[in-house]
């Protein structure tokens, strides 16, 4: 589930250009500043809902609305009829496709979003590939860099293998769903369809159509009244 068919339906993105030559759906973010070099055309084809601060190397499609306090540093590629919420933060190296979300106080850098994606509420992407129809609940954090010196490495054959990659966030399939305040760890990897429950603190391969979920047990108790 390494190859970007596996993961991606690729007609769902207007710059499937960039993965062109990957043998692993993790390549294509050591190519989206050079593919943004070659592509970017800057232009501002969006309507803005206050003062947002947006940086020369940028392009919003039409209908894209950008809300206020936004700042968009750039370079980026931004598609069309998305919303840019209060308070986002788009970084260097960000192409998002056509109907995404990217919401309040999320930040995002070097990282693909493919149509219809979301990050609606307080959300970090960095170095990370979400796919056409992923989404990520309030909270959910992806972390891109080991605590540990070295590249980030994914199981393959039941071995680690080197991705080539310092930074390394995840690869959400088409249609991955993320619960609230989950974090996914360096060069995690989720399936097409699959589903990782709030406040999981995942790590490694989920395959697609599969759930991660807490065993924790719940208490229920009786309720009793407490004396004033």
């Amino acid at each position: 589930m390494f190859k970007p068919a596996d993961l991606f339906d690729l007609s769902q993105t207007e710059h499937a250009k960039i993965f062109d030559g990957c043998v692993y759906a993790w390549d294509a973010l050591k190519k989206i500043e050079s593919f943004l070099a070659t592509n970017l055309k800057p232009a501002l084809r969006n309507t803005c809902e206050g003062r947002a601060f947006i940086g020369e190397k940028v392009f919003i499609g039409e209908g894209t609305v950008v809300e206020d306090g936004v700042m968009i540093r750039g370079p980026a590629i931004i598609g069309r009829n998305c919303q840019i919420r209060h308070n986002a933060y788009i970084r260097e190296n960000v192409i998002i496709g056509d109907d995404c979300v990217v919401g309040n106080s999320c930040e995002l850098k070097n990282s693909l979003l493919f149509n219809n994606a979301q990050a609606p509420h307080f959300n970090y992407i960095g170095d990370s590939i979400l796919g056409h129809k992923a989404h990520l609940g309030a909270g959910v954090k992806i972390s891109n860099l080991k605590l540990t010196p070295g590249n980030v490495t994914v199981e393959k054959d039941g071995a680690p293998f080197d991705t080539g990659l310092r930074k390394f966030g995840a690869l959400l399939g088409d249609g991955a769903e993320v619960g609230c305040n989950a974090v996914l760890n360096p060069g995690s990897i989720i399936g097409r369809g699959s589903l990782v429950y709030p406040n999981i603190f995942w790590r490694g391969i989920l395959p697609a159509n599969m759930i991660a979920k807490n065993r924790a047990a719940m208490e229920v108790i009786t309720k009793r009244p407490r004396e004033i």
